[in-house]
């Protein structure tokens, strides 16, 4: 096994470094001075109001004096941000819309794990893009799932009218998330909404369809402005008769209370959060970080590389995620050991599955193995023979173990940590003879599924077939999370390029053009650069198919706040079946 060097590190920390530097740029949404704009407005951004919303990390100044952060930084702590690559470099003819113009997340209020939408009224006046839609549904898909509490801070003007079409009437459109409201509370699940803005036409559904309902003074809450009211009927009124927070807390009675600006509505919300009971399958949520690891996160610099021709042992990889235990060393001393059992460690070795803790929560892992490994063939009269598994590629005996242990840990109710980095799966004759695709099937069968949660962290390449196995999008992620640099593709780009060339080639001669070798190298360079632009994890991100970036050495506390937020209410009582498994 050649060794990753330095230069894999570097590059791997350049990505990091590139990345940051352009989340620092989307933080900021629709720029300096439309956050000055909302300032003058006497509100704040949508990122200050979640500043202000969640707990203060311990330890804090803030936490000491028992008062949530008033801190307006644009990274916000105790908050796990998702989707914040949402809508990455599209919508450019009108403008792009930073984060889609929602920041949502996991963030904890009064010591409850909550899911919090806030519209960015910096972008576009918080108006609904196409990607703003699928991202609150994202949202709200996630805290079903795990039964969190929604906070909406609501602050936009509908919809982005010269997108209408692919924002207004389709499963996955604005619709979708009144749909959702509905089938949440009916669920028992709280969901708040604070207006602390405008929330016009439509978009007006969502806090009247939540539990409990705020409004700040200068807010309006309608289904038509006063211009539209005019227009329509020839009524002419002010903002505040038509949908002002006095009006609706004294009038119409829509809302539960009435705030003055946003710092009281924001106070209000934490109260209102702290007086809920608890859920009654609510399970305990372990906090604790301070579990040693086996090796550090900063040693996952060193330990992976995605450069051709090396390889790495994912076994190390996990050892930097996973609790440690005490284990007795040849001198009969203790020393830190990961604390994972391996299942099935001699077979099926492309695919590495076993039992950990992490952050004290009991999981299944399984991961892609990125080392040569060797599988034992059976044999005739000469006994068993030897075969190489190439590193990345998932076999017929690695997809059979797979499918196993995902059926165990959904016996055990416990979560399961996706590991990616994989080429797909082993094509061929002797392969297909194997029976690879009854075996692939097999695990796809039983990963779909999982009654458990599925957590995922797609470390390099996440291509094919292997996607789909290792719990891709289609397969009810509860949370997806991606390395830097990572990429995520029917293929690798090596490979497409010929065979898209070939056929970009082929229509041209058909339209009677000669291709010669300068025109063909042209052809292969730039299909090349289209395909991996398309395989690049931010492009992924940017559709919401990634829930988030995340530092490699990070890694471990976003694993731990994920099973943290899937631990406060997943229901693990729906029974396990798989129907017809093709064995």
């Amino acid at each position: 096994m050649s060794k990753p060097t330095d230069t894999t590190a570097t590059t791997l920390k350049d990505h990091v470094a590139s990345y940051l530097k352009e989340e620092s740029k989307i933080k900021l949404g629709g720029g300096p001075k439309a956050i000055e704009r909302q300032h003058e407005k006497g509100r704040l951004t949508a990122r200050e109001r979640v500043a202000r919303l969640v707990d203060p990390l311990e330890g804090s100044p803030e936490r000491k004096l028992g008062v949530a952060t008033d801190s307006t930084a644009h990274d916000i702590p105790n908050f796990q941000e998702l989707g914040l690559w949402a809508a990455h470099n599209m919508y450019a003819e009108h403008g792009g819309a930073p984060a889609a113009g929602v920041v949502t997340g996991i963030g904890s209020v009064q010591g409850k794990l909550c899911m919090i939408i806030a519209n960015d009224a910096t972008v576009k006046a918080g108006a609904f893009f196409p990607m703003t839609c699928k991202k609150i549904i994202r949202a709200q898909t996630i805290a079903h799932a795990a039964r969190l509490p929604l906070i909406y801070l609501v602050d936009s003007a509908g919809v982005f009218l010269p997108m209408q079409e692919d924002v207004f009437p389709d499963t996955d459109d604005f619709g979708r998330i009144f749909r959702n409201n509905a089938v949440i509370s009916a669920d028992g699940i709280p969901q708040i909404a604070a207006i602390m803005g405008y929330c016009v036409a439509g978009g007006g559904y969502l806090p009247v369809l939540c539990d409990t309902l705020l409004m700040t003074e200068g807010s309006g809450l309608y289904l038509a402005g006063p211009a539209l009211v005019k227009a329509a009927i020839g009524q002419q009124v002010t903002d505040e008769e038509l949908g002002g927070a006095s009006m609706h807390a004294s009038i119409s009675g829509t809302i539960d209370f009435k705030e003055p600006d946003d710092d009281a509505c924001i106070r209000r919300v934490r109260e209102l959060v702290g007086k809920y009971g608890a859920d009654s399958r609510s399970h305990e949520v372990t906090k604790s970080r301070l579990i040693a690891t086996a090796r550090s996160g900063d040693d996952l610099y060193t330990l992976f590389t995605d450069k051709p021709g090396t390889q790495y042992d994912v076994k190390e990889i996990i050892a930097c995620l996973v609790d440690s235990r005490a284990m007795p060393n040849a001198e009969g001393h203790e020393s830190l050991a990961p604390d994972f059992d391996e299942y099935k460690a001699d077979y099926g070795q492309s695919l590495v599955c076993g039992y950990a803790k992490i952050g004290g929560h009991a999981c299944g892992v399984v991961a892609n193995q990125k080392k040569i490994t060797q599988r034992q063939m059976p044999g005739g009269k000469a006994g068993p023979s030897k075969f190489t598994n190439m590193p990345g590629v998932i076999y017929d005996d690695s997809a059979d173990k797979a499918a196993r242990f995902i059926m165990d840990c959904n016996q055990r109710k416990i979560p399961i940590i996706f590991l990616h980095d994989t080429t797909g799966f082993m094509v061929g004759r002797d392969s297909e003879q194997g029976g690879i695709i009854r075996a692939g099937a097999k695990m796809v069968n039983a990963m779909s599924n999982c009654v458990v949660p599925k957590i995922v962290v797609v470390l390099g390449g996440s291509y094919g077939a292997g996607n789909y196995a290792m719990c891709g999008r289609a397969f009810d992620q509860f949370i997806s999370f991606a390395w830097p640099g990572a990429k995520c593709a029917v293929m690798g780009a090596n490979q497409a390029t010929g065979v898209l060339a070939t056929i970009e080639e082929a229509s041209r001669k058909r339209k009677g053009e000669t291709i010669d070798e300068e025109t063909h190298k042209q052809i292969l360079a730039a299909v090349h650069a289209g395909y991996t632009e398309q395989a690049d994890i931010r492009h992924a991100a940017a559709r919401g198919w990634v829930d988030r970036i995340i530092e490699p050495h990070k890694t471990r506390d976003e694993l731990i706040a994920a099973l943290n937020a899937a631990a406060q209410g997943w229901d693990y009582t729906k029974p396990f079946k798989t129907g017809v498994l093709q064995t």
